[in-house]
C-alpha cells in the first residue's frame, strides 16, 4: 500500500509495503518487550481500569496520573461503587488532576453503563462512542488492549511518531493529515496481540519520539523513518499555532464567619464546573471607583452576601488553557446576609474550616485553605 503525503519540496512517497509492515511489527514489538514500563493499569486488560487510566491520561504526563490512578482505584475499584458515588467525592478523588470534565463525564458514563447496560462494560464501538467523554480514540483503546478488537488508536504519542513515518508535512489536526494517520494506524496493526502493540506505539511515541531532540538513535525502527532519513525530526510534526494567551486579573475572597468559611459551588458554564470555590471573579477596576468596593459588590452579587472591608492575604499566578491569571486573594468577615431567591441554597453554603477537606477545590482554592486555622 502506498501513502501519498502532501510535500511539495521533497515530491515523495511513503511505500509501506508487506516487508516493511512486518519489519515494523517486528522491531516495535521487540523493543516494547524489553523497555515497557511497569505501569499500575498495565496489569491486567479489565476494561474498567483500562477505561479509567485513558481518560485521566488525556493531556497529562503518566508519572502524574500514576497516584491519581492508584488512589481513585483503591476507592472506586470497579463499575458499580464509581456509579454509586456521589459525584462531589468523585471530584474530590479527581482533585488537583485538571480537566474536571473528564472526572464528571466519567461519572455520568458509569452510572449509564449499570442502568443501560446492566453493569457490563460495552465491548462494541457504538456503544462505547454513545457514552460521555469516549470518542474515537479512547473507544479504540479500550477495545483493542481490554478486548483484542482489531481498533486503531491516534493521541498526542502516536501522532507525532506516525507523522514522521509518513514525513507528514502539514498540521496534524488538517482534515486530509487526520484521515491519513488514522489510515496509517489501522494499517500498521497486527492479527494478534493488538492491545500490546498499540500500548507499545504509545511507548515508543513517549519514550523516544520526543517532539523536540529525538532519540532517533535508541529507535528500533529508525531505518524505516523517512523523516529521520531526511533529517527532518525538527520540523514534522509541523507546528500547529498555538493559541494567543490573555492575561487576566481575578480576585477570591474567603468570607470567614466564626469557625465557618462561605463556599459556592461553580455552574457548568464556568471554568471548574461541579467543584467548589471561594467567591472568585474577573477584576474590572474602573477608573474613580475603590477595589474595595468592587470586591465586595461582587461578592454581593455571586453570593447574597455582604462583607466587612477586605484585606489583602497573598498574589498567585498561575495558566488555565490560554488564560495566564493574576490571582489576589483576600479575606474578610460576614456583615450580613441578604436572603434572595437568585442564590440557590444548593451553590451556596457556608463550611466549617475543619470539613474544607471534604469538598472539592481548585488547585488555587485548596491552597487558600492553608491560611485558614483548623478549628
Amino acid at each position: 500500500m502506498t501513502i501519498i503525503c502532501d510535500q511539495p519540496d521533497l515530491s515523495k512517497q511513503v511505500n509501506l509495503d508487506a516487508q516493511w509492515l512486518r519489519r515494523f511489527r517486528q522491531r516495535l514489538r521487540g523493543w516494547y518487550r524489553k523497555r515497557a514500563r511497569s505501569l499500575p493499569w498495565r496489569t491486567d486488560s479489565d476494561p474498567y481500569r483500562v477505561w479509567i487510566s485513558e481518560i485521566m491520561l488525556q493531556q497529562t504526563q503518566v508519572t502524574t496520573v500514576i497516584p491519581y490512578f492508584e488512589r481513585f482505584l483503591e476507592r472506586f475499584p470497579d463499575l458499580d461503587s464509581l456509579a454509586a458515588a456521589n459525584e462531589q467525592e468523585v471530584l474530590r478523588f479527581w482533585e488537583g488532576l485538571g480537566y474536571y470534565r473528564r472526572a464528571r463525564q466519567l461519572h455520568q458514563a458509569a452510572v449509564q453503563i449499570v442502568n443501560d447496560h446492566e453493569g457490563i462494560f460495552p465491548a462494541d464501538r457504538d456503544t462505547l462512542l454513545a457514552l460521555p467523554g469516549i470518542g474515537r480514540y479512547t473507544a479504540g483503546a479500550i477495545l483493542s488492549i481490554a478486548f483484542e478488537q482489531r481498533e486503531p488508536i491516534l493521541e498526542a504519542n502516536t501522532i507525532r511518531l506516525l507523522s514522521r513515518l509518513l514525513m507528514l508535512r502539514e498540521e496534524t489536526s488538517a482534515r486530509s493529515a487526520q484521515r491519513q494517520l488514522w489510515e496509517l494506524a489501522e494499517l500498521l496493526l497486527p492479527r494478534v496481540r493488538i492491545g500490546q502493540f498499540n500500548q507499545a506505539l504509545m511507548e515508543l511515541g513517549s519514550l523516544v519520539c520526543a517532539p523536540q531532540n529525538p532519540g532517533c538513535n535508541e529507535c528500533p525502527v529508525r531505518e524505516l523513518c523517512p523523516t529521520q532519513q531526511h533529517g527532518l525530526q525538527e520540523v514534522i510534526p509541523v507546528s500547529t499555532r498555538k493559541p494567543v494567551i490573555q492575561a487576566i486579573r481575578e480576585a477570591a475572597v474567603i468570607v470567614q464567619n466564626k469557625s465557618r468559611v462561605l463556599l459556592r459551588r461553580c455552574s457548568d458554564q464556568e471554568r471548574w464546573a461541579g467543584l467548589w470555590d471561594f467567591p472568585r471573579f474577573e477584576i474590572r477596576q474602573r477608573r474613580g471607583r475603590p477595589l474595595e468596593k468592587e470586591l465586595q459588590e461582587n461578592v454581593f452579587q455571586l453570593t447574597g452576601v455582604q462583607i466587612c472591608t477586605p484585606s489583602r492575604l497573598h498574589v498567585m499566578k498561575h495558566s488555565v488553557t490560554r488564560y495566564r491569571i493574576t490571582l489576589s486573594c483576600y479575606r474578610s468577615e460576614l456583615e450580613s446576609i441578604h436572603r434572595s431567591k437568585e442564590k440557590p441554597a444548593a451553590r451556596v453554603k457556608w463550611v466549617r474550616i475543619a470539613d474544607l477537606e471534604n469538598y472539592p477545590l481548585s488547585v488555587t482554592g485548596r491552597k487558600m485553605c492553608r491560611w485558614l486555622p483548623l478549628q
